[in-house]
């Protein structure tokens, strides 16, 4: 096993030989090896958006004036630093804000996902660990991604820090993905339980991350520009790892650092286009109508200033270069896939087809009828940097190997009480989409993870497929359209060979959504 294991990494350093292309047992080793590729380019991906280099590049901290620099912006420090965090992500940011700034911290509190510190430490990750006796106070909470007991404690003794501050002090706040469940502190009389069966039903009939959010903001004493608001007239600084499309930072952990734009009649109408108005408890509907009414209005927050220093797109920029020096023509297609997982997993597979037949057959190429479809199919996903044509194009002018990359995160709606997440239904979506079709002379790997390292409430990050996926597992017996009426994917990729096809990285520490990759090889 060892020497097999050997062979693929030394074939995975390398783009395939066209000599291995051919024959049915040199297919097996040239779709062994791309596997291997495909799974260290993702590791790329993910390696890109790690906390400590990113942290590192956001601020610079002179030794002898004690002035910190912020991009343009200059803050002094004279033991009037505090932290706070929130986030996936957040225990390596602020190991890194230690390591600069530590003889500056009074004081900090982060919340973090439950069992981190432990994963971290057993996976030998001490630059994600905080110093033996640091200033900083860490909270473990948000099991499986949503808020609990231990997230709330964090919440409060974060607000509590923050309410404590003065002018003169300087609040340095870490964001990154995970946070909205991380800093739940809903606003009495709504109860932690309330809020979160409310967020729970939205998530499961299809809303959005940004509509998510703004339920949350509403509901929140944090949210919404709570923090800022709270840790008033105190300057604050937030560094945000981005894991949202477009990174904006009023949606990212639901923007506890920058005013909402939202209104009450937004709240309504999400409530109203997922049928739940109607079943709203009372402390919300409360909560809700005294926000209406509040003659103070929105909070402002111009004592913060907010940076994006990580984000899907600087991570999938590394992913391309890394495709490049294996020998792929590799185009970032987007990173702002978003809308409902069949639709994206239907734009993937034609997507193969289409690229496949202009790889193989340039003079040929897809059906006019086909084009068009995954035209169609691309206006309604409505993905706003979306490089199509420029990807098309690029792939007609290649003889080699191209690898397609993509960014953002799908949503699934619920149907089944089965075990997965969106990077393993979609991957498994791709598969059975793929073996529709014969697709030519070609070899096609598609991979779906989240760079978090954590795909729903399961220990996989994601999974990979190859178009035989559906003749393969149908002769294992496994209908893999069953499994997907049931939202059952990771309960599938484990059955299927072994559980060979999942991705797993363990937690990264990092979180900037979901990472795409379509590789097509040439036979």
């Amino acid at each position: 096993m060892a020497a097999a294991l050997q062979v693929l990494r030394h074939l995975a350093r390398a783009p395939l030989s066209p000599l291995l292309w051919g024959g049915p047992l040199a297919r097996l080793a040239s779709s062994m090896a791309l596997a291997e590729q495909a799974r260290q380019l993702f590791e790329s991906t993910v390696g890109a958006v790690l906390p400590g280099p990113m942290l590192q590049r956001a601020l610079s901290l002179d030794p002898d004036s004690g002035q910190l620099k912020v991009r343009d912006r200059s803050f002094q420090l004279q033991q009037n630093l505090y932290l706070v965090g929130f986030g996936k992500a957040v225990l390596g940011m602020a190991a890194a804000a230690e390591e600069l700034l530590g003889q500056h911290l009074v004081q900090g509190v982060i919340s973090v996902p439950k069992g981190i510190r432990a994963a971290m430490e057993s996976a030998g990750k001490q630059e994600m660990l905080l110093k033996p006796h640091s200033r900083v106070q860490v909270f473990e909470g948000a099991e499986n991604n949503l808020p609990d007991r231990g997230a709330l404690r964090a919440a409060l003794a974060i607000r509590q820090l923050a309410e404590g501050l003065t002018a003169d002090d300087l609040l340095l706040v870490l964001i990154s993905g995970g946070g909205s469940a991380l800093l739940p502190a809903p606003i009495p009389p709504v109860t932690l339980e309330e809020k979160q069966t409310l967020t729970k039903l939205l998530a499961a009939r299809g809303a959005t991350i940004q509509e998510l959010n703004t339920i949350r903001k509403a509901l929140s004493q944090l949210k919404g520009g709570g923090l800022a608001q709270a840790a008033y007239p105190a300057q604050v600084v937030s560094l945000i790892l981005s894991d949202v499309v477009g990174d904006p930072v009023e949606v990212i952990a639901s923007g506890p650092t920058v005013a909402s734009i939202h209104s009450v009649q937004d709240c309504l109408h999400i409530l109203n286009r997922y049928g739940l108005r109607a079943a709203l408890p009372r402390s919300v509907k409360t909560v809700l109508a005294r926000a209406d009414s509040d003659p103070h209005g929105p909070h402002t927050c111009g004592h913060v200033l907010n940076v994006i220093i990580g984000s899907n797109a600087l991570a999938l920029a590394e992913a391309q270069k890394q495709a490049e020096a294996l020998g792929y023509r590799a185009v970032v297609l987007s990173t702002a896939i978003q809308g409902d997982v069949k639709s994206v997993a239907q734009f993937y597979a034609l997507l193969a087809r289409v690229a496949g037949a202009r790889l193989t057959m340039p003079g040929a190429g897809a059906s006019v009828e086909e084009d068009e479809q995954l035209y169609e199919l691309a206006a309604e996903l409505q993905l706003p940097d979306l490089q199509l044509k420029e990807a098309l194009e690029a792939v007609v002018g290649t003889r080699g190997p191209v690898c397609l990359l993509a960014g953002g995160e799908p949503t699934v709606q619920l149907q089944g009480s089965g075990k997965g997440g969106r990077n393993q239904e979609l991957a498994l979506r791709v598969g059975a989409e793929l073996g529709r079709w014969p697709l030519g002379p070609i070899d096609v790997l598609f991979l779906s993870g989240g760079t978090d390292g954590q795909d729903g409430p399961t220990e996989a990050a994601g999974a990979w497929v190859r178009p035989e996926l559906i003749s393969q597992a149908a002769a294992q017996g496994l209908d893999v359209a069953a499994f997907l009426a049931h939202n059952d994917s990771h309960t599938f990729f484990c059955r299927f060979q072994g559980g060979a096809h999942l991705l797993h990285t363990g937690l990264t520490g990092t979180n900037v959504m979901d990472a795409h990759l379509l590789f097509l090889q040439p036979r």
